[in-house]
């Protein structure tokens, strides 16, 4: 296997909430990617605040911790070759309206804060976030 196989999706409350769970999964299928593991959460504050520590100091953390605790969360750990670079371009941009045309996002999400899906950015990132949910280590 090469280097970078893995990565950590989350499906997010609004996600949930618009009903669009089946319609991402769907495309993550059509992308090539093999879901490894899934689970339905619904994140208390003390696990938000955990796992999104990094934007502590960010002015929008607070509203992100608010919006994750809001509804259940689906996370998943995620194998293709290039995984967490294939996904990034698969979700699109972090604002919809930036992102490209095909995209989750640009397809699915409403704003920049409220954007369906997480996408881990590096492979020491991808790594902390598997275990974070999983409990489990990856190549």
């Amino acid at each position: 296997m090469s280097k970078n196989n893995h990565t950590l999706a989350i499906l997010k409350p609004d996600c949930y909430r618009k009903k669009l769970i089946g319609k991402v999964i769907d495309k993550i299928i059509e992308a090539g990617f093999k879901i490894q593991k899934m689970k339905m959460v619904h994140l208390t504050k003390d696990e938000a605040e955990n796992f999104y520590e990094v934007h502590k100091n960010k002015d929008f953390y607070p509203e992100l911790i608010k919006f994750m605790t809001s509804g259940p969360a689906f996370p998943m750990i995620l194998e293709k070759d290039n995984a967490i670079e294939t996904f990034r371009e698969l979700i699109g941009s972090t604002d919809p309206n930036e992102a490209d045309e095909g995209t989750i996002r640009k397809l699915y999400a409403d704003n920049v804060r409220q954007n369906i899906v997480h996408g881990s950015d590096t492979e020491t990132n991808a790594k902390r976030e598997i275990k974070f949910f999983f409990d489990s280590e990856i190549d």
